[in-house]
């Protein structure tokens, strides 16, 4: 009889209980870790669609043979029509659909969790409203630190940075709330977008047709020489946010909870949110203002992983890869050979898709 219970433990036992536990908990782990490589996957197959539709029809293998062929020339070989359509036309824009998206949806998990707001992101924070007014100035009055193509660029990353360092400042003193956070950038939000106002109304027809353009966010401005710069802003913000995602568990209850069992939440809170505004202020130099794509990442991803931020981060950035990646195909193709804006696609598949989260959430 007393063997019978060593190995089978009664349900009330402190050793059914642990071994109960550790299964529940591997079990999550493992749909975790699926979900992380159902995502890459997607973006494998979206990655190859994305090449290969177009005007110029190219199959889902020659697109990556292409790919393929560049790096190693020795043991693929492609036409040259394929090869000239992909390197030159199609990867910088899908690349920096890639990039953009992960640095999108990591950036608005990070904001969410350091100001514990389910609404909150770095557009919040008013990131993408100095990026307009910044573009709006190079575009309407042709002036800014640099010149020629990179007037727009240079322009739309300086005055993202204005606000982001704004709120910075002000978190730095004592006392500073994750609502004082958010409220700070939507005040800045308000400055900036109303001195986009003023000088769209003095413009010209046609500077305010491409100011509008700009604000919308679009891809189709990508180019070889940005890709560096993304791809570094978002291996730098997935180190650090990484470093710090066990300390944004914590802080997630609440700052003297965090403080009493050893978190920095001052510091944390402002690194994370330096590292959170200019991944974005750079994507969104580039890219104009994209929206809807780090507000939706989130929410969807911790559907399937949970709070935990260690796998939450890398999923929303995974995530967000993908949902960019369709809305730009979507782009590309329904109306084609016209291209629509992405962030006007983004918008539309995000807003029907937040009523449903919240009409879900709901019940």
């Amino acid at each position: 009889m007393v063997e019978k219970r060593g190995l089978n433990q009664p349900t009330n036992s402190p050793i059914y209980k642990v071994n109960k536990g550790k299964e529940v908990y591997s079990k999550v782990v493992a749909r975790r870790i699926l979900f992380l490589i159902s995502c890459s996957i997607a973006i494998f197959i979206l990655v190859g669609l994305s090449l290969s539709l177009g005007s110029a029809q190219i199959s889902f293998l020659e697109a990556y043979t292409a790919i393929f062929t560049k790096l190693f020339a020795a043991h693929f070989e492609v036409s040259d029509l394929a090869a000239t359509v992909v390197w030159h036309l199609r990867l910088p824009r899908t690349i920096m659909a890639v990039l953009a998206g992960a640095s999108f949806g990591m950036g608005g998990c990070i904001i969410m969790a350091i100001t514990r707001n389910p609404l909150a992101t770095p557009y919040t924070i008013g990131v993408s409203a100095g990026a307009g007014f910044g573009a709006a100035i190079a575009i309407i009055l042709g002036k800014g630190l640099l010149v020629g193509p990179l007037l727009t660029v240079g322009n739309a990353f300086v005055f993202s940075l204005f606000p982001a360092t704004v709120v910075l400042l002000l978190s730095r003193r004592s006392g500073t709330t994750p609502t004082t956070i958010i409220l700070s950038g939507i005040a800045m939000s308000y400055i900036f977008s109303a001195g986009n106002t003023l000088l769209q109304f003095f413009a010209e027809a046609e500077a305010v047709r491409a100011t509008v353009f700009w604000l919308v966010g679009d891809l189709s401005r990508a180019d070889w020489w940005q890709i560096p710069y993304a791809l570094a802003i978002l291996l730098i913000s997935t180190i650090v946010s990484m470093r710090f995602a066990w300390d944004l568990n914590i802080m997630k209850t609440d700052d003297d909870t965090a403080k009493g069992l050893g978190v920095e939440v001052e510091k944390v809170r402002r690194i994370l949110l330096g590292i959170a505004c200019l991944s974005t202020a750079t994507i969104v130099s580039f890219t104009g203002a994209i929206g809807f794509v780090c507000l939706l990442s989130p929410h969807i991803s911790r559907m399937f992983v949970g709070e935990d931020e260690r796998y939450l981060i890398p999923a929303s950035g995974l995530f967000g890869a993908a949902l960019l990646l369709v809305s730009d195909i979507v782009a590309r193709r329904a109306v084609a050979p016209i291209m629509l804006p992405v962030g006007a696609i983004t918008a539309l598949l995000g807003g029907p898709m937040l009523l449903y989260l919240l009409q879900r959430g709901r019940s």
